[in-house]
């Protein structure tokens, strides 16, 4: 798949799962077709079981580091499907955020184009208007969509801003020993944990 022009090394990397209206569309026809036509779709049914599982390992991994959520403040950073749309169809954000605040987190998040659409989906959440606004007393911070605001950022000045300094990269755009350098508690997809060193 990596080597087809159409899909390339850019989309198979890993993350809290994919969105938008085509390709979640497209898999659930495939599926539907080849049982149709007496196939057994296992490996297409699993691949859609894992995307949305994705976004519930979000939860379980910043549970893991900051206990509780009831009480405490997340930041969601990226709210489109991707970067670069304001599209906001069958975006992991809305689940992601959903959960949490399902289980008593008060949630700040920012996106540079989505957050009209955002509102007209989840209107009782805090938006803010810059990324170092949403992550302010935030107890854990969440990158879901990878914009390239976001890889510019002081992440140092995040974390000093933090009331907890967690971070999950849902995208794995950071470098774990330079948020661990930051004074991050670092979580990714698919790395190990990162936790800041103690002078």
């Amino acid at each position: 798949m990596g080597s087809d022009k159409r899909i390339g090394p850019a989309f198979l990397s890993a993350g809290v799962g994919w969105g938008g209206s085509c390709f979640p569309k497209d898999v659930k026809a495939l599926a539907h077709i080849a049982a149709t036509h007496g196939c057994h779709p296992q490996m297409l049914r699993a691949v859609m079981e894992i995307n949305q599982d994705q976004r519930k390992r979000v939860i379980q991994k910043l549970r893991e580091v900051t206990g509780t959520f009831r009480g405490k403040t997340i930041g969601v950073l990226g709210l489109s499907f991707k970067p670069n749309t304001d599209d906001m169809r069958d975006a992991p954000s809305i689940e992601i955020i959903h959960m949490l605040q399902h289980e008593g987190a008060q949630v700040k998040a920012y996106d540079p184009v989505a957050m009209n659409n955002a509102k007209k989906i989840m209107p009782n959440l805090t938006y803010c208007d810059s990324p170092y606004a949403v992550a302010d007393g935030a107890d854990g911070l969440v990158l879901v969509t990878e914009w390239n605001e976001f890889k510019q950022l002081d992440m140092g000045r995040i974390a000093k801003s933090m009331r907890q300094p967690v971070l999950f990269d849902g995208r794995n755009i950071y470098d774990p020993d330079k948020m661990k350098a930051a004074g991050f508690t670092y979580r990714g997809i698919g790395r190990g944990a990162v936790s800041p060193s103690v002078a």
